[in-house]
């Protein structure tokens, strides 16, 4: 199934074709300047099944988990697209807002909860994590 995704002012489009892998909320400081103030939710596709039309800028950051990265944003509005990490180049990461869909992939875990703010809300259906845990895939 295809699945798309784009930025606020639709200069970028994302064409992925393949189901999602899995999503994850993420509290990292790094994700909480992403999410203007609040976690993100990051939803994993294999990035060779992920096309872009339009122009995205890339920053490089190390994330607190130590893994180099690279953050897509749209180059006109800003949006937060994507993230890589390094380490995983068959995985790409996008942001459920920025998907057509963003109830496509529901997170099923919540991670880095140590650097989420007090006021703060965890869902408590899913599973917690202090800090980082394993990739998906």
């Amino acid at each position: 199934m295809t699945h798309h995704a784009g930025c606020l002012c639709g200069a970028v489009r994302i064409s992925i074709d393949a189901d999602p892998i899995a999503a994850r909320m993420c509290w990292c400081r790094l994700c909480q300047y992403l999410g203007g103030g609040s976690a993100t939710v990051n939803v994993c596709f294999p990035a060779d099944k992920v096309t872009t039309t339009g122009e995205v800028r890339w920053h490089a950051s190390v994330a607190d988990s130590g893994n180099a990265m690279q953050r897509g944003f749209c180059s006109t509005c800003g949006t937060p697209l994507f993230s890589r990490a390094e380490s995983r180049p068959h995985l790409t990461f996008i942001r459920a807002g920025a998907l057509d869909d963003p109830g496509l992939c529901p997170p099923q875990a919540v991670i880095w909860t140590d650097a989420a703010p007090h006021w703060a809300h965890h869902d408590p259906a899913l599973p917690h994590y202090p800090a980082q845990i394993p990739p998906v895939a």
